[in-house]
């Protein structure tokens, strides 16, 4: 019964985070790491017991796997190069100056455990940064090499992660025999991760069932997680290939009523992972800082602020290096797109915000060693591990927006001119079909009067002139939008009159609700 309190609590406290978020306007990852914060420094609040391999395994499969369904697999291979750079290179530079920044530090930390801690922090989550650069009309490809960088740093720095854990519990440590391990099981995780989203694709295309469909999504990243783990291969980098393979076959398998469910529930999942997490860790910060009793407050303080500064830093130094290289990363696969300019540059280096996997990895440490000992400083890279990922958040997260603006880093591109000129080819086509029916089945056209309109408004709403609306498309939408609001308030009436059945007032309220969201 205490378990099942302190998850309710944990939600009402996320229901009330996310909400100042959405008022704030401010993307949630940074209203749930400060509540976490503050949860942590609640005396005597009752610890949630878990195995710390259980957290790893309930959250990584689902988030990496929704981003992977999401990524652009025709972008990425224009951005391989960067995205490689930055998901592979850096997470190892950012490694290795962080565990030499702890040791440095803390002498008594072993050098096993101080590139645990490296590894942890090492991929920095772009899910914020991406969703404030969106807003702020920014040049595609930074979001798009932000956005790939995300899907495989995860991966890569797991990878990495793994390694440093087994170097820790083992004892021993061989450059040549990681390499090789990192490059196998790398490949292997792949491999399975293709092989298996194959499958699922057969097996969906059999289903027909828009509810079976989705639980069947739900499933696969847990499985291909598993069946991979299982094989001593990395997990991670198998949820991340089958989520981009079936992202591929989607559009083609996928119905139309089984996306707008998929896209609520993935939605809803995906906030309540971010949201027991980040206020799981805030309840566990507690017992840790007890646990650290033997630093004081300013210790604890600067050694978190050095670390963070390392971590921030060696982006920068990272970023700016290759960038300067001739066939860097600044060259994409698309020769016609200029270099990214200092100015991008920099806001790309500023877009190191941690998130949800380093947490997931710092509270998945073992407790104990095979002998029976306490994992080395345990404590203290889980407290380091929250701090850096509370100061880039809230730092560099909420100063993103103004950074943007001061800089003057923009450009004309916006998803709404893409959509436009996409929506006049289709509904060039579709007027086509309409017009060939019309002569073959001898269809007056006082018939299809209506249905034509529409489609020629569509198509005359992405002229050529740049013009995104006319003011008949505008005044179309909203009388639109008024007639079925009227619609709305007339099924409530009846309903409440008790004239319809509540099974043909909630057929008619989700047509209702579609309408209004196409709108």
């Amino acid at each position: 019964m205490l378990l099942l309190e302190l998850i309710l609590l944990l939600m009402i406290c996320a229901v009330g985070l996310g909400w100042i978020a959405r008022k704030l306007e401010f993307p949630y990852p940074i209203a749930l790491v400060v509540g976490g914060a503050l949860l942590g420094l609640v005396p005597n609040l009752p610890q949630f017991p878990f195995d710390p391999q259980f957290i790893l395994i309930l959250v990584l499969p689902p988030i990496l796997y929704q981003a992977a369904l999401l990524t652009s697999w025709s972008d990425f291979k224009s951005y391989v190069r960067p995205i490689s750079l930055l998901a592979i290179g850096l997470v190892i530079a950012t490694t290795l100056a962080v565990g030499a920044a702890l040791k440095l530090l803390v002498p008594e930390v072993p050098w096993a455990a101080a590139f645990v801690l490296g590894a942890i922090v090492s991929p920095p989550d772009a899910v914020a940064a991406t969703a404030i650069l969106s807003r702020l009309n920014i040049p595609r490809r930074m979001v798009t090499v932000l956005e790939g960088e995300s899907l495989v740093n995860d991966a890569s720095g797991l990878v990495v992660y793994k390694i440093a854990v087994v170097a820790v519990l083992t004892g021993a440590f061989s450059l040549a025999e990681a390499s090789a391990q990192f490059a196998l099981v790398s490949a292997g995780g792949v491999v399975i991760g293709i092989a298996l989203a194959h499958l699922f694709i057969k097996i969906h295309k059999r289903l027909g069932d828009p509810f079976i469909e989705v639980l069947t999504t739900l499933v696969l990243p847990y499985v291909v997680y598993i069946a991979a783990e299982k094989l001593h291969v990395s997990g991670v980098l198998a949820v991340v290939a089958a989520g981009m393979v079936r992202g591929r076959y989607a559009p083609e398998i996928v119905s139309a009523e089984m996306r707008i469910i998929a896209r609520s529930v993935w939605k809803l999942l995906t906030f309540i992972l971010n949201s027991l997490i980040f206020m799981l860790i805030g309840i566990t910060m507690s017992d840790v800082i007890e646990k650290l009793s033997r630093y004081s407050i300013g210790e604890l303080f600067t050694l978190g602020s050095v670390i963070s500064l390392v971590a921030v830093g060696v982006r920068f130094v990272w970023v700016y290096a290759v960038a300067a290289v001739p066939g860097g990363w600044a060259q994409s696969n698309r020769p016609e797109e200029p270099k990214p300019n200092p100015r991008e540059l920099f806001i790309v280096s500023w877009c190191g915000m941690r998130g949800i996997v380093s947490i997931a990895a710092a509270l998945s440490l073992p407790v104990l060693l095979p002998d029976g000992s306490a994992f080395p400083q345990r404590e203290l890279i889980i407290f380091l591990t929250f701090f850096v990922i509370a100061v880039t958040l809230v730092v560099q997260g909420l100063s993103l927006p103004p950074l943007i603006r001061g800089l003057n880093v923009g450009s004309n591109w916006s998803l709404r001119g893409e959509q436009q000129r996409v929506r006049s080819a289709m509904s060039r086509a579709a007027l086509s079909v309409l017009d060939e029916r019309m002569r073959s089945e001898g269809i007056p056209a006082s018939t299809v009067e209506t249905l034509r309109s529409e489609l020629l408004d569509r198509i005359n709403i992405a002229a050529p002139d740049g013009a995104e609306h006319t003011p008949r498309s505008d005044l179309i939408a909203r009388l639109r939008h008024e007639a079925i609001q009227a619609e709305r308030r007339e099924l409530i009436r009846l309903w409440r009159a008790n004239e319809i059945s509540d099974e043909v007032m909630h057929h008619l309220e989700e047509l209702l609700d579609y309408q209004e969201a196409h709108l």
